[in-house]
């Protein structure tokens, strides 16, 4: 057995290693799929795959417990493909290297998937004991939650026999979730205009690295660097004195991950490289001492690159530098109601450059729909200002906290007798699937837990140990503690 599979407890982390095995990243979900419902059937376990890809396993309940409620435990498949620039590795095909280190696990230069591998591989785990106490149990894995909530919006009414919900999507032990951010996906075009190039300036591109990103919910609130916003800010100090002609603006790769690279490729006077060099320099200074807790490790490379043929037009490239600089990111409001979270919050998550227009891809979150429709509105004003469109698509809906649910009840006072402890009742800024699956599932009584997870969408994303033992504890005392059908 490697390291990892002897972890506590050993059915949960066999079962990760297998999800790491087997790539699944957003949108390419199918083999740990089918490894699952094939190891499902074999098992001779209920299983089904729903029109949108959803897979639903069905166990029978314990001897002695037939009469209890049904409950269903929901992970989604899907994993975010993050790596380190220097880290040769395809998703769609590597496995995750995932190791231990301390009372963490991480991965070698990659995601690592704990979110949410770790908690299907809790609802799998259960499913496969013999030992473990519980009513008639129905486990929900959906597909594409990191890339667009496919599977939870796709999920239709009747597919679902349970009473109570058991989200394991939650990233903090001691941390019990009852509500969740809505969020709404923001397209932001900016048409191009190109002109030649000029043959006799020099060429270079600036490089942006080293940045932590993370999640753009649960992160966003702890002033980590964007490298598109770090980069448009160097444009907007420096273009017009060193008489920079842009060519391209790229950085970021998904939507709900903090930026942590970014690229941008000009042409400028040969005389001006000099001034080019001094004004990096002090430039990657200034951005290394104000992010100097939040982000140490900046870098900025600068490198000749070959001429190109065309160049943005001045009035095109002033206007995207515009808006760019001013386009808002990051927290936009924090809650009065819950201290300490993110109410409303904006990611400047992607920029692209192709032949006819620069587009900017932002996500949007918030746990009330004025405050999105606050940021939607600013976004709409900015672009009418910058002759540039925007449009908005799958938003989702928020989780609305209910305070009498008995489920969350019956964790509660599990988990105080369990660690002689209160666990902390949390509302989280990221976009659980709870909020869409109360529209086909009015009546189902929810709630998320997890261990702890730091630095999910990023490479730096590691799991505590120690918490997965927690979390498994309480979530299979909690099974056995699930009340009779009324």
């Amino acid at each position: 057995m490697t390291a990892l599979s002897q972890l506590y407890p050993q059915p949960l982390w066999q079962w990760f290693e297998q999800i790491c095995a087997i790539p699944h990243p957003s949108k390419h979900e199918q083999s740990l799929s089918q490894h699952i419902q094939a190891w499902a059937k074999q098992k001779q376990l209920d299983v089904v795959e729903d029109a949108v890809g959803n897979v639903i396993i069905r166990k029978a309940a314990t001897p002695g417990m037939e009469d209890r409620k049904v409950v269903v435990i929901q992970a989604h498949i899907d994993m975010v493909p993050q790596k380190n620039a220097d880290k040769v590795h395809d998703f769609i095909k590597d496995p995750i290297e995932a190791y231990v280190d301390g009372d963490w696990v991480k991965a070698k230069g990659t995601t690592l998937g704990a979110d949410n591998g770790i908690g299907m591989a809790s609802a799998l785990a259960i499913l496969g004991s013999d030992d473990i106490k519980h009513g008639p149990l129905e486990v929900l894995l959906t597909i594409d939650e990191e890339a667009g909530m496919t599977g939870a919006f796709g999920l239709q009414a009747g597919m679902l026999n349970a009473e109570i919900l058991i989200n394991t999507d939650s990233e903090q032990e001691g941390e019990i979730y009852m509500g969740c951010a809505g969020g709404v996906d923001a397209q932001i075009t900016l048409p191009m205009v190109w002109q030649a190039s000029e043959q006799s300036y020099a060429s270079f591109s600036l490089h942006l690295s080293g940045l932590k990103g993370g999640h753009s919910g649960v992160n966003i609130h702890l002033g980590r660097g964007n490298a598109n916003k770090i980069l448009a800010r160097f444009l907007f100090e420096n273009a017009d004195e060193l008489a920079l002609e842009l060519t391209q603006f790229t950085g970021g790769s998904l939507r709900n991950a903090i930026p942590r690279e970014a690229n941008i490729s000009f042409m400028l006077p040969a005389e001006n490289i000099d001034a080019l060099k001094e004004k990096v320099h002090a430039f990657e200074a200034l951005m290394r001492a104000e992010l100097a807790i939040a982000d140490p490790d900046l870098r900025l490379v600068l490198s000749n690159i070959a001429t190109p043929k065309r160049v943005m037009s001045e009035n095109s490239q002033n206007t995207l530098i515009d808006l760019l600089h001013v386009c808002p990111n990051g927290v936009m409001r924090m809650s009065d109601e819950v201290t300490g979270v993110t109410e409303t919050s904006l990611n400047v998550g992607v920029i692209s450059t192709n032949d006819e227009e620069v587009g900017i891809l932002c996500l949007i979150r918030s746990l009330i729909d004025s405050g999105r429709s606050q940021v939607e509105g600013m976004l709409n004003a900015l672009t009418n200002l910058a002759g540039a469109d925007v449009e908005f698509s799958g938003a989702y809906p928020g989780w609305k906290p209910d305070n009498t649910s008995p489920v969350m009840a019956i964790v509660r006072e599990t988990y105080e007798s369990i660690y002689h402890k209160e666990p902390v009742i949390m509302v989280i800024h990221a976009g659980l699937e709870c909020g869409l699956f109360k529209k086909p599932y009015p009546e189902m009584d929810m709630v998320s837990i997890g261990p702890t997870i730091r630095y999910p969408h990023g490479p730096d994303e590691m799991v505590n140990i120690t918490t997965v033992g927690q979390y498994w504890d309480l979530l299979v005392a909690v099974l056995e503690r699930i009340p009779v059908k009324a």
